[in-house]
């Protein structure tokens, strides 16, 4: 299935290796603004980049367990590359207009960028307890690509205010402005990865869910 998508027309996948702090971003275009937030983050703590973006006439969805790097030369360069990963996806649900979900395995990182985003992002709730994350979004399962690199990683659901985007499906496609401060406390903590501080966490297969994870 994945396979399938990267070889459609107008599916840009790219890739740039940098440090061994990676961002990842393989819904662009279906979730607007993700792939931005990645790459500027990315750009702003010199960490490395994946990212996958369809073009805004394509609906599809590949779940995140389903993201496989034996269908993608790319994707298993990044993934060999990187010691831990953020993956930037967009989500959006009634009631959590501010809500910023952090789940994966990598709970100290975290915790970390969720302390950091409520500095540099006050108006955004930071919810970073899993039992507080519906299940469906907690980015658990180990096929997830968030999951592959030997820390683990963190898997950050924005809501579209935060990425910027318009939840109106008629605007796919155009440019998205992240909100203040969100790229900013994403590359603070990228910058200053230490490895020896974020050993990988692993989660009880209990909280893992069925599907998109």
């Amino acid at each position: 299935m994945f396979g399938e998508l990267l070889s459609h027309p107008g599916v840009v996948e790219a890739v740039e290796l940098r440090s061994t702090f990676g961002f990842m971003a393989f819904h662009g275009g279906l979730e607007g603004g993700t792939e931005t937030v990645a790459a500027r983050a990315a750009a702003a703590s010199g960490a490395s980049l994946y990212t996958v973006v369809q073009p805004p006439d394509l609906v599809w969805h590949v779940p995140s367990s389903r993201i496989d790097p034996a269908q993608s030369e790319h994707l298993a360069r990044f993934l060999a590359h990187v010691e831990v990963v953020v993956a930037i996806h967009g989500y959006g649900r009634a009631g959590r207009p501010h809500d910023v979900l952090l789940g994966g395995t990598n709970r100290s990182l975290a915790a970390e960028l969720a302390a950091s985003l409520r500095s540099s992002s006050p108006r955004f709730a930071m919810i970073d307890d899993l039992d507080a994350i519906p299940p469906e979004l907690r980015g658990l399962h180990p096929s997830n690509p968030v999951n592959r690199p030997a820390a683990g990683g963190v898997q950050v659901e924005l809501p579209p205010r935060a990425r910027g985007s318009s939840p109106d499906p008629r605007h796919r496609g155009q440019p998205c402005t992240p909100a203040v401060g969100v790229v900013a406390g994403l590359a603070r903590v990228a910058s200053c990865w230490a490895p020896e501080r974020h050993a990988r966490r692993g989660q009880s297969s209990s909280k893992v869910p069925p599907a998109r994870q």
